[in-house]
């Protein structure tokens, strides 16, 4: 039995949910998502609950894919309701990032400033060096943080890049500090 698939999820006041026989629908105050159920759950509306089952519990894909619906069912009443959000911190000399649209233009140490264009549904605010992203879906958001971070990930030495925050980058001592060991 999957333990977190077996557990009722609970559908918030404001939020409404429609299960077809392949997809489901919510729809809150701060948007609508979408997914694709996959065959092997069957997923049933009681009330102001949400139950999902499998066929049968003992076969490992089915108790995986059991969790994993129901995981990604939540997700999506939580987007709808609350919005999700990550931020990104740039550090580094000369560093800068500015935002316009749905376009955000990297100034990140290479030769040329690099352009990275927003998927649609996730706004973007800046402050100083903070980047932060907001969306209703999680996997979206964070995926958008990803590929960010990806375009100039923190170096090994100084840490500068772009990092997510409360993220630690654990720094290497460098040069001077092997010679001074050795030395010693």
């Amino acid at each position: 039995m999957s333990r977190i698939g077996k557990k009722p999820i609970i559908i918030p006041k404001g939020v409404k949910v429609t299960v077809n026989a392949e997809a489901l629908l919510v729809k809150g105050p701060k948007g609508d998502l979408s997914y694709k159920i996959t065959p092997l759950v069957q997923v049933v509306q009681d009330g102001g609950t949400i139950k999902l089952s499998v066929a049968r519990p003992e076969r490992k894909e089915q108790r995986s894919q059991w969790g994993t619906d129901a995981s990604i069912i939540k997700s999506m009443i939580k987007g709808v309701q609350d919005g999700y959000q990550k931020q990104l911190e740039i550090s580094g000399t000369g560093f800068k990032v500015a935002a316009q649209g749905q376009t955000l233009t990297l100034s990140i140490g290479f030769s040329h400033p690099v352009v990275y264009e927003l998927p649609k549904g996730i706004a973007v605010s800046i402050e100083k060096n903070t980047i932060t992203l907001n969306g209703i879906d999680k996997q979206l958001v964070g995926e958008t943080a990803a590929q960010i971070r990806r375009l100039r990930p923190p170096d090994a030495y100084k840490g500068k890049g772009i990092r997510i925050v409360g993220e630690i980058i654990k720094l290497k001592p460098g040069k001077q500090a092997k010679a001074t060991a050795a030395a010693a």
